[in-house]
């Protein structure tokens, strides 16, 4: 079970000292006290767009050595970046498992190795667990999906709407919690008969092009008659948008997950209804103060305040708080953030839909010429 402690983090500051690994190439992990083995490029923007760049600029403040390295969706690459960190002798690895099969056999490498791993966004369920976990809580995450979905379908005035669930890769622990969480939302309404659910599905590997295929062969099943959906994450949000835009139909009702550029873009333009906002600087620089920490032999008794179980033991955890966020509130969340800035995201055709006092507040150079 899960104990939710308070959330409290401390932000580094120091002088830094070692690159990386090239953005999104599959190389060999470098020599360094610290190896980030994240999971790919193509599930989510997030891993190379902002875990990385989050995650770099927290190691050389801190004035650590670090190698970040992507096994591209491979987890046998994945395994082997981790064969080399910690051959080259990586003291902490922070790892964002392909699935718990995988993430389990590196654990029980590095341990035997006596190197301490971090899980990071996704905790790894089979195995004696990690050392630590530094994630959100993902069930609320999930649940506000749910509940952002019941928002969107009440404001569209839809009655008994015929919906569709597309649910995150089966061999992601998180996915699973999301649909935990939105499903305590959304399963009441299946079975008070208020919502008709069309078809529930996985998506594997958080793949979107297989995503769109799954929502097409749905639509293809319901005669086009798909009303509203939930979504797992942006990606998945955006491949629902497509299929309906590709066979000639409206955008629906549809939830997203992680503020990507293209997420808040399309809630803009009105393809999608809300994404969830998880602070992934915040994430990322609690997984980086933890692997600080262990590094430098420094207490971290008081950094973990909640706990997690895996399935074998309760793992010491950080879980940050997610937000959700609506074409009401951009401005207030994720920009205000610094999280998004309006120049990345009112380009080309998205920029008719960005509000008038954003596009004033653009740089003359960032605004788009008329």
């Amino acid at each position: 079970m899960r104990k939710l402690g308070q959330l409290l983090f401390v932000a580094l500051a120091a002088v830094g000292v070692f690159g990386f690994a090239g953005k999104s190439a599959v190389v060999k992990a470098q020599n360094a006290d610290i190896a980030v083995l994240l999971p790919d490029s193509q599930s989510s923007a997030r891993w190379e767009n902002d875990d990385r760049k989050f995650l770099s600029e927290a190691f050389d403040a801190a004035g650590v050595t670090y190698s970040i390295v992507n096994a591209q969706g491979d987890a046998a690459q994945q395994t082997t970046l981790a064969d080399q960190a910690i051959t080259n002798g990586a003291k902490v690895i922070l790892l964002v498992n392909l699935d718990s099969g995988s993430g389990a056999a590196i654990i029980a490498k590095a341990r035997e190795a006596g190197v301490k791993v971090i899980d990071y966004d996704r905790l790894t369920i089979q195995g004696d667990g990690a050392d630590f976990y530094v994630s959100f809580d993902n069930e609320a995450v999930g649940k506000l999906q749910g509940e952002g979905l019941v928002k969107a379908v009440e404001a569209a005035g839809l009655k008994n709407p015929n919906v569709a669930v597309l649910n995150g890769s089966p061999t992601d622990n998180n996915a699973t919690l999301f649909a935990n969480g939105y499903n305590s939302v959304i399963k009441p309404k299946f079975e008070s008969k208020e919502w008709t659910l069309v078809d529930d599905q996985s998506v594997p590997d958080w793949d979107n092009t297989k995503a769109q295929t799954i929502f097409e062969q749905m639509l293809t099943a319901a005669g086009g008659k798909i009303d509203a959906a939930i979504a797992a994450n942006d990606g998945l949000a955006n491949a629902v948008a497509t299929a309906l835009q590709n066979q000639g139909l409206p955008y629906i009702p549809v939830t997203g997950q992680d503020a990507t550029v293209g997420g808040i873009q399309n809630i803009l333009a009105g393809r999608q209804s809300m994404t969830v906002y998880k602070a992934i600087k915040a994430e990322a620089e609690a997984a980086a103060a933890l692997a600080i920490a262990l590094v430098k032999g420094e207490d971290t008794s008081t950094m973990a305040t909640a706990a997690v179980n895996n399935g074998t033991k309760d793992v010491p955890s950080v879980l940050l708080v997610p937000v959700s966020v609506t074409k009401d509130n951009i401005a207030e969340t994720v920009i205000a953030d610094g999280f998004r800035t309006w120049e990345e995201i009112c380009v080309g055709d998205f920029a008719q839909y960005c509000p008038a006092d954003a596009m004033m507040e653009m740089t003359p150079e960032a605004t788009p010429a008329a």
